[in-house]
């Protein structure tokens, strides 16, 4: 399991989302963002090579914002329009900061957590795993991801296609019921994040038959 640093990002990675985020399709604000950490988990790369997080911020005009993301030890190769930006960290050195959608070591995790391979660790605690995470897919799903998948964004989600299925990341999140009939899909992965000081619950990624 991913060993989380006590150590200093510089720029921090609400640095990083705050300068990124406004040219997102998905972006609802007027100017600069003014984010706040609001939430998430991340997931194991089985290599040990690659860190994902799904963090979740909160904008100051109160819209939530879900943000994958992957940080490398090296560029990952033409992925430039993936990239994020670059970061210092304290104990690691130069970390390359990818939207996690355009990497294919975190799709391939995600449907790994979807087939109930894969275990959601904590935000910011090592090896401990974040049981509010609910992760469930019934019907088929690639073996793997090879290669970079083919991505589509949109004004409220990025579709990850995959052969047989698409996974839906929601980037723009609303606070859903759960249940089988209270409107949250049966298929997909659902987690928790505080707004507004409240805890909200609702779905992070969708999966789509194709």
């Amino acid at each position: 399991m991913s060993v989380i640093h006590r150590t200093t990002m510089a720029p921090t990675k609400v640095e990083l989302l705050t300068a990124w985020l406004p040219g997102r399709p998905w972006y609802r604000g007027a100017g600069t963002p003014r984010l706040e950490r609001a939430g998430g988990f991340r997931l194991d790369d089985p290599a040990g090579e690659v860190g994902i997080e799904f963090a979740v911020l909160e904008d100051a005009d109160g819209t939530v914002y879900h943000q994958p993301m992957t940080y490398r030890g090296a560029p990952l190769e033409r992925a430039e329009e993936a990239l994020i930006g670059t970061s210092e960290h304290g104990v690691l050195g130069t970390r390359w900061v990818y939207d996690a959608t355009r990497d294919p070591v975190a799709v391939g995790q995600v449907v790994a957590l979807l087939r109930g391979r894969a275990v959601p660790q904590a935000q910011s605690v090592s090896d401990t795993p974040d049981t509010s995470v609910v992760a469930s897919y019934g019907g088929p799903l690639p073996d793997g991801v090879s290669g970079r998948p083919a991505v589509v964004d949109g004004e409220r989600w990025t579709d990850v296609l995959l052969d047989g299925v698409t996974l839906r990341v929601l980037r723009v999140l609303e606070e859903t019921p759960e249940g089988p009939t209270a409107g949250v899909p049966a298929s997909g992965v659902t987690a928790g994040w505080t707004a507004g000081g409240e805890p909200r619950r609702g779905a992070f990624v969708r999966v789509l038959p194709a």
